[in-house]
This record gives structure tokens, sequence and C-alpha cells, in this order.
């Protein structure tokens, strides 16, 4: 190995050491909730807070250029009465999803949640005055149904959040700020999400933000990881630390996600350079092309097309976290509510095939497998592909059937390639599922 590489490796590892928990070692029933991640294949993302009242999404403050003293009046008119939480978390797991990550802290800095920290939250700063996460959090524990708090670290509104990124310029705070003080902050919300909530584990977001200034060469500020992961692992070693930020798994991370991208892939520019790491894998997606709701888009995502993303996802070892931006009423638009209806019927045919597997080693454009145990499952993605060739495939076979009823199909293994043909009868227009039992 050239020294150049030796030094380089060094470099990596000590920045590594220096960003995540130094020396974590997850906790036996933190390995065990890592399992269930990766078995439960399909959550619901929820995106939130009361920039829906404006109908041009979560980043509307940013894209607006909305001065902070004028945002602050937002919540006093946030009274979304048609808001239900045991009716959204049935909806959730009639679609087949296993669990719930919800904006507790968007990047405008606005609470969801009944926040000691801050009276910026929807309980003391709203003519609504409730807890929707603690609904939802009973919610979940009546369906068996697992929750997830999304934290932004990004912060638009609070005023030590300094120096900024390329985001949360020219809002009316003043260019000056204690970045400490805003991290006593940050982490004892995140403190009290932890101690005060059942939950699974944290979705953080906005690590970026800095980071977007230190590659540029501008002065930035380090979030610490280390010390807000030790703080979460401390009040719970079980809960699962997932963070946004675009990189390499860190220390003392849990689950890798991957933001509107199948993992290893970038094509929304969000994962240059992450590199796949040994961790339970997610991607995110929306429905239409807005995360928080949108009055203008209606260009909504088929449900073939969010089925395949499903499977595809599934295929790459991953879960697939679906996203609904609920309207400023609390209600779930009626597009997204038959999107979530549609899956959750093809997984109660085809559920076998996803839930509880890991991603296959055969993969191509229009074929991907998932595995489990014995049992490998080819989903063929395209209807006109009737002819199946597979090269170097190293099991051998016991049985090869169609899944969706059970019959015997024909197939040719030889010096290593299997083949089949598929018939016409049993060709799906959205997904062919074939069992191949192996031996």
């Amino acid at each position: 190995m050239k020294k150049r590489t030796c030094i380089t490796i060094l470099l990596f590892l000590n920045l590594y050491l220096a960003l995540g928990q130094t020396g974590y070692t997850p906790s036996p029933e933190n390995l065990e909730n890592r399992v269930w991640f990766q078995d439960a294949k399909f959550g619901l993302f929820i995106h939130w807070g009361v920039y829906s009242i404006l109908g041009d999404g979560e980043w509307v403050m940013q894209q607006q250029k909305i001065k902070t003293d004028r945002y602050e009046l937002l919540p006093s008119f946030f009274n979304p009465q048609d808001f239900d939480a045991e009716e959204l978390v049935r909806l959730a797991k009639a679609a087949g999803m296993k669990y719930i990550t919800i904006t507790t802290k968007h990047h405008d800095g606005f609470a969801m949640y009944d926040s000691k920290v801050s009276d910026y939250n929807i309980v003391d700063d709203t003519p609504y005055g409730k807890d929707i996460f603690r609904m939802l959090e009973e919610a979940c524990k009546k369906e068996g149904i697992k929750l997830f708090a999304y934290y932004s670290q990004l912060d638009w509104h609070h005023p030590d959040y300094y120096p900024r990124g390329k985001t949360g310029q020219d809002l009316g705070r003043p260019e000056s700020g204690n970045w400490q003080d805003y991290l006593l902050y940050q982490n004892a919300q995140i403190k009290e999400l932890a101690e005060n909530y059942d939950i699974a584990g944290f979705w953080f977001d906005g690590y970026w933000d800095q980071n977007d200034l230190k590659k540029a060469g501008k002065p930035y500020e380090d979030f610490d990881l280390e010390e807000t992961y030790k703080i979460i692992h401390g009040v719970n070693s079980g809960l699962l630390i997932g963070n946004n930020h675009h990189l390499a798994p860190i220390a003392g991370e849990d689950f890798q996600m991957f933001e509107k991208d199948l993992p290893g892939k970038n094509t929304a520019g969000f994962s240059e350079g992450s590199q796949i790491g040994n961790l339970p894998l997610e991607t995110c997606e929306t429905i239409n092309h807005s995360w928080g709701f949108n009055l203008q888009d209606g260009n909504h995502k088929s449900a073939k097309e969010l089925i395949q993303y499903l499977i595809k996802a599934a295929g790459n070892n991953a879960n697939f976290l679906l996203n609904i931006g609920p309207m400023p009423n609390g209600a779930i638009q009626q597009e997204h509510k038959e999107r979530l209806k549609e899956l959750g019927a093809w997984l109660n045919a085809n559920g076998e095939s996803i839930y509880d597997t890991r991603g296959g080693e055969y993969q191509k454009d229009t074929m991907v497998s998932t595995q489990k145990g014995k049992v490998l499952y080819l989903h063929i993605l395209d209807k006109n592909f009737n002819s199946i060739s597979i090269p170097q495939f190293k099991n051998k076979i016991k049985q090869v059937v169609y899944f969706s009823d059970a019959t015997p199909l024909n197939y040719s293994l030889k010096n290593g390639k299997l083949s089949f043909e598929i018939d016409s009868d049993h060709q799906n227009d959205v997904d062919t599922i074939i069992k191949i039992i192996l031996k």
C-alpha cells in the first residue's frame, strides 16, 4: 500500500472518530431494534408544520424570504381541527407500514410537540393547543406501530444558530450568535423527546448546512454529534439514530438513509460521496414532488411507481419511508389516502416477498431479488420481459413456482445459468414474482 493511501485512510479515520460517538458499542437492545428495523421494510414519513398554512411546501420561509417576526404570526392561526391521530395511524397500518417518522421540528424551528425548552411550539403558541406528537404516540401504541422523531439540526428561527449556511439568510436575524448556546438548546429539546415520549429513534436532518460552509472553506461550526448521540443513547441505548447528513455512516449512528434515492445512487444530487455502510438502510421519497403540503403540486406518482419503488428498495436491502404532507386543517389529501390504500392492498397479497427479507444478489434494471432464508423472490418489473436468464446463479434449486398461485415453473439450470420463460397468464403489469426455493 502506498504511503499516500495510508495517510488518506488515517485522516479519514480521524475525521470519522471526531465526528461521531467515539467508542460506540451498540447495546443488545439496539442490535435487536436494528433487526426489527430491517425487517419492517415500510414506513410513513410525515412533514407537517405551521408552514402548511401557506401551501407552498416546508421550505416556504426560505424560498419566500419571510422575515422571522412575520413568520412568527403563522402559529397564531394554526388550528388543525381535522387532525385525527388514530385515523392517521390506522391508515399507515392499512398501507402495510410498520413505523411512522414525523417532523417534531423542521428547519423553521417550530416544535410540533409540547416542548418545555421553548414556548415556540404547537401547545403554547397556537389556538389548537394540543400535542400532536403525544397523540400519535398513543395511537401508535394501540396499533403496534413504532414512532420516530424527525429533528432538524438546522434552525432558521433560533438567533444563536450562527454562522448560517446556504439557507436561512436574509430572515431578519442579527448577524451574530452563540453557537454553544444553540447546541445547548438543540440537545435539550432532543433529550426531552427521548425522555418524555415512547419513541423508537431519531431521524436527523440539516447537518449539511454547516458542512456546506466547511466544504466551501468558509467559517463553520461543528454540531458535536458525539455529544448529541451520547445524550440519546444515555437516555435509552435501544434508540436508533439516523442522520441525513449525506455522508458515510458516523460512529454512534444505527441506520443510514438516502434522500430520494436508492442506496448507492445519486440521481437527486444528495448522495455524492455517500458510501453504503454496514448499517440498516432506508430510502425516503414523496408521493408528489413536495414534502410539506403544496397546494399547486398535483403531480402524484402512480400506485405502480410507488409499489415498484418499494420493491426496488427491498431489493437493495433498504426500507422505504414514504412521505405525506397533511393539509393545514390536519386532513390528508385524498390522492395520498388512495395511494396508501393501493400499496396496502398490494402488500396484503405480496408482503411475504418484502417483509423480513434482505436484498438479493440478482439485480437488473427490470428485475430485483429479495431473499428470506432458503427462499429467493425474483421481482420482474417489466410485463414485456418474459424470457429470463441469470448467469452465475450460485445456488442449487429445489423448486421454482409462480408466487401468485404456486404453479410450478419449468426452468433450466446449466453451467450456473438459470433460464425460464414466463407465460402470459402469469405476467403482471406491476410485478411478476417468481418464488425460488433453494436446497
